[in-house]
């Protein structure tokens, strides 16, 4: 079916496609990529310490990630041009600041994702060989899923896994049997003492990295190429978001009912999760305990293959506009699938695996730690900025342009995010 007709004058113009349900995909790719494990632990604490008073704070949190997720697919359905096309019109800075950030966040999330994803895998089968040795496990079995698989297969394994992570997550928050009237009261906005930080991590961490900006490409790779995909769009981003509203309100339920009525404590990062399986194992048996495992296996891989495929296509688009020089890169060069398969893809699918192995035997070196936590602090602030930017902009048909409700959300996201990036940049080792 041709998303396009003709008038007299032979001008191509969007025919609307319905809103339908069996389009759905890029949503559920963009929902299980930007919720990690670290984010689980994060709604965690969050539970353990205030219970659902901060439940408020992740429903924003959602609202937030759409009105970002669905800026950043209306311009590439809008426009017909990528994202990276987009702000490299806006100046030499922003294709500097990219460079930077894909080349040094790349190196570094690449260890934390493999060891993320190995975790659990040790976990659940001990003595089978070194944590390290997992984590490189990880690492080649995503590089050569990704190396492999176009969109269409990566976009069917994607939704298996969130349907991993879903059962595990809902059937944890039923088992801790939540107290639905004290849920319904953390809807309120309320601030404890002490809550500030866990308040605006709720509302800016989760699902919040750069695999929102992915999210124009993967619409693209869906073959979603023109205005006549918007109404589609709009409905595979709300399913995204309303997913993952729901992941992290059944990590609060868990975090409120089993950690904060017991007053334990979790251990920092990831490892977290570990010592919650623990307890589930004490409190309701090895196997819930073990299941909970495979969901968190679910949830860390399906953030490094997310990654592993979303931005290798974003660092493709970079090096393709560059040798441009001034010719735009448009969505239908994504969806061909053309980029899937180009030496600059793999090239970064080889950076985001092999540099990140040798750095899981080493410990990270002071300053790459200081470098990556100060530019992956600024991304989500230059994402909402440079989208707001180009969205009011002539670049932007007139009639895609934003409203007052998209600029509202835009700019109340751009400032949460500056605030966020200060506090991330001051607890920084320095």
């Amino acid at each position: 079916m041709s998303g396009t007709t003709e008038e007299s004058t032979g001008e191509a113009i969007s025919r609307p496609r319905k809103a339908s349900w069996r389009y759905i995909g890029p949503g559920i790719v963009v929902a299980a990529t930007g919720v990690g494990a670290g984010d689980l632990v994060a709604t965690l604490v969050a539970g353990s310490k205030f219970g659902y008073t901060l439940l408020w704070a992740a429903v924003i949190g959602c609202l937030v990630k759409i009105s970002l997720a669905e800026a950043a697919g209306r311009w590439h359905l809008a426009t017909g041009r990528t994202l990276f096309d987009g702000w490299r019109s806006l100046g030499s800075w922003t294709t500097v600041y990219f460079v930077v950030y894909v080349v040094i966040w790349g190196f570094v999330y690449g260890a934390a994702a493999m060891s993320s994803s190995a975790l659990p895998l040790d976990a659940l089968f001990p003595g089978t060989m070194d944590l390290k040795w997992w984590a490189v496990l990880c690492g080649l079995a995503g590089l050569v899923f990704v190396w492999f698989n176009r969109y269409a297969v990566f976009e069917k394994v994607m939704t298996v896994l969130v349907g991993v992570m879903f059962v595990v997550t809902v059937y944890l928050a039923v088992r801790v049997t939540p107290n639905l009237g004290d849920a319904f009261a953390g809807l309120a906005p309320v601030l404890p003492d002490g809550s500030l930080i866990y308040t605006l991590g709720l509302i800016g961490g989760v699902g919040g990295t750069i695999t929102l900006a992915a999210y124009g490409y993967w619409v693209n790779a869906k073959g979603w190429t023109d205005t006549g995909w918007m109404k589609v769009m709009r409905l595979d981003n709300r399913v995204a978001y309303i997913t993952t509203g729901i992941f992290v309100v059944a990590m609060l339920f868990v975090g409120a009912e089993l950690l904060h009525s017991s007053g334990i404590a979790l251990a920092k990062g990831d490892k977290g999760l570990l010592d919650l399986s623990d307890v589930l194992a004490d409190r309701y048996g090895t196997a819930t305990a073990k299941l909970f495992l495979i969901g968190f296996f679910a949830t860390s891989f399906t953030s490094l293959i997310g990654v592993w495929h979303g931005v290798s296509l974003m660092f493709a688009d970079f090096v393709s506009n560059y040798r441009k020089r001034g010719e735009a890169t448009t969505g239908a060069e994504v969806a061909s699938g053309s980029r899937e398969k180009s030496l600059p893809f793999r090239a970064y699918l080889l950076w985001l695996t092999f540099p990140p192995i040798a750095l899981l035997f080493l410990d990270q070196p002071f300053g790459l730690v200081i470098v990556y936590g100060v530019i992956g602090a600024f991304f989500m602030p230059f994402l909402a900025l440079t989208l707001f930017w180009l969205l009011n902009s002539s670049r932007t048909p007139a009639q895609w342009r934003n409203g007052i409700l998209s600029n509202t959300m835009l700019v109340g996201a751009g400032l949460l995010f500056v605030v966020l990036c200060v506090q991330q940049v001051r607890d920084l080792p320095w």
